[in-house]
């Protein structure tokens, strides 16, 4: 298929998923909603995220500060502005502290670069509760002022197409090439002209702005919210664990993860919580191991090809079980003799 078709092709996807989730609210119960929130939080969290971390192959543990960032920022701004400024801002407070925090860290890589993105988000974290005890006297905020049901769902629907949209025009601009070209070899990137530190900081901040956003949309679910719950770490890292196991390489594979694994978590958590923590880990190594591309690169041939495998290992299996490999080695061992021998 030529670039144009490919592009047709995943703009009708993604209209076509934006149908199906803007008919959802006439057809389907509050449980369904509440858990259809969470899918688009996550297809928002895991797109942004990978569109900019699967690119540059920077590995960023920061997603819960903007998320929470976002969160705060709705929570003191929800009664006095309009719904849509409250979303815009949230998003613009999460982007300029990407943009501090990049200028800070964004010149290292690999292991030095998540755990300070983590320390951040930590310093963010505990920085805020120490503000909220010592000046406002309390912990969190009660969000006395929420907008509808339907507000907040439609407000989600359209950051998600947001989301892949903006992702699926990235990648085929210039900017898209040189976050690209900076995970391939920074380097040579550099050397061909790209001004690399100022992609790095646009492509962290566009990342950041996503989950502000999400962070102010999503902060009306609770009535009360805290340090705790909105930088709660685990935000960050199953949005990583989403992209990954999806394939944050790939356009639709995040998407496709964070709808399974959102289903996964409602269904599990409440119940046996360490099943589902249990599946997240052993997808995470078996994508790794088996399907490194992720579950985006799931092929008619990839099932093919583990057939094939497992079929061979099972025949060696059978083989060395019988006693047939122990007795053709022997007969080896003794010909080699009386060849020597002669």
């Amino acid at each position: 298929m030529t670039s144009r078709q490919l592009l047709v092709r995943d703009l009708l996807v993604l209209f076509g998923l934006s149908g199906w989730a803007l008919a959802l609210p006439g057809i389907a119960s509050d449980f369904v909603l509440s858990m259809a929130l969470t899918c688009m939080m996550y297809v928002v969290l895991s797109s942004s995220w990978a569109m900019f971390c699967g690119t540059t192959r920077y590995l960023s543990l920061a997603t819960a500060a903007f998320f929470g960032l976002g969160a705060y920022s709705s929570a003191l701004l929800l009664g006095n502005m309009p719904w849509w400024q409250v979303i815009v801002i949230g998003a613009l407070v999460a982007a300029g502290v990407a943009v501090l925090m990049g200028a800070a860290v964004l010149h290292l890589r690999g292991t030095y670069f998540a755990v300070l993105t983590f320390g951040m988000t930590e310093l963010i974290r505990h920085a805020i509760t120490y503000y909220e005890k010592s000046v406002t006297g309390t912990v969190g905020r009660v969000l006395m002022v929420v907008p509808e049901r339907e507000v907040v769902y439609l407000t989600m629907v359209l950051l998600a197409v947001l989301a892949v949209a903006t992702s699926i025009i990235i990648r085929r601009t210039r900017f898209g090439l040189a976050m690209v070209g900076i995970g391939a070899d920074e380097q040579r990137a550099q050397t061909l002209g790209v001004n690399t530190r100022v992609i790095k900081i646009m492509g962290f901040a566009l990342t950041a702005a996503f989950a502000g956003a999400v962070g102010a949309a999503m902060s009306v679910r609770w009535t009360y919210i805290d340090p705790h719950t909105v930088f709660n770490p685990f935000i960050g890292f199953q949005t990583v664990l989403i992209a990954l196991i999806g394939g944050a390489m790939t356009l639709w594979g995040p998407l496709i993860a964070a709808i399974v694994f959102s289903l996964l978590a409602e269904t599990l958590r409440l119940q046996v919580p360490q099943l589902y923590m249990m599946s997240l880990g052993l997808l995470l190594i078996l994508s790794v191991l088996y399907l490194p591309g992720g579950l985006a690169s799931l092929r008619v041939e990839t099932f093919k090809g583990w057939w094939t495998d497992t079929r061979q290992w099972w025949q060696g299996q059978r083989y060395k079980w019988s006693g047939d490999k122990a007795r053709d080695e022997a007969r080896a061992k003794q010909q080699a003799k009386e060849r020597r021998d002669a």
